[in-house]
């Protein structure tokens, strides 16, 4: 199954010379926030408004080495946690994204 995870392009770029990526919330929550697909625009619009660049990435479930679970988000549904650094071999496309000229998201 394709996951996805959305970060900012400052942010990825710190883990340019690494096989592995950590996000901000990992040290923070314990896991890495990822969507299904058809939650990213949703998720885009809930947290990311105005944000004009952000890379989004597109992570083979299959080949995660960190354990995944799915968890409640109340009435926003289920989504998947990694709880664990994320390995760059899971990751199969690296997208920049730019949000529309109202700050929103449109996928």
């Amino acid at each position: 199954m394709l996951l996805h995870h959305i970060v900012s392009p400052e942010w990825w770029d710190k883990f340019t010379d690494s096989n592995f990526y950590e996000s901000e919330t990992l040290q923070q929550e314990g896991f890495i926030h990822f969507s299904k697909p058809e939650q990213v625009e949703a998720t885009l619009n809930r947290f990311f408004v105005g944000i004009p660049k952000l890379i989004l990435l597109h992570i083979e479930e299959e080949l995660l080495e960190a354990e995944l679970r799915y968890e409640s988000a109340g009435d926003h549904g289920v989504f998947p946690h990694l709880y664990g650094a994320l390995n760059k071999n899971a990751v199969i496309k690296v997208e920049i994204i730019e949000s529309s000229s109202d700050g929103k998201w449109y996928l």
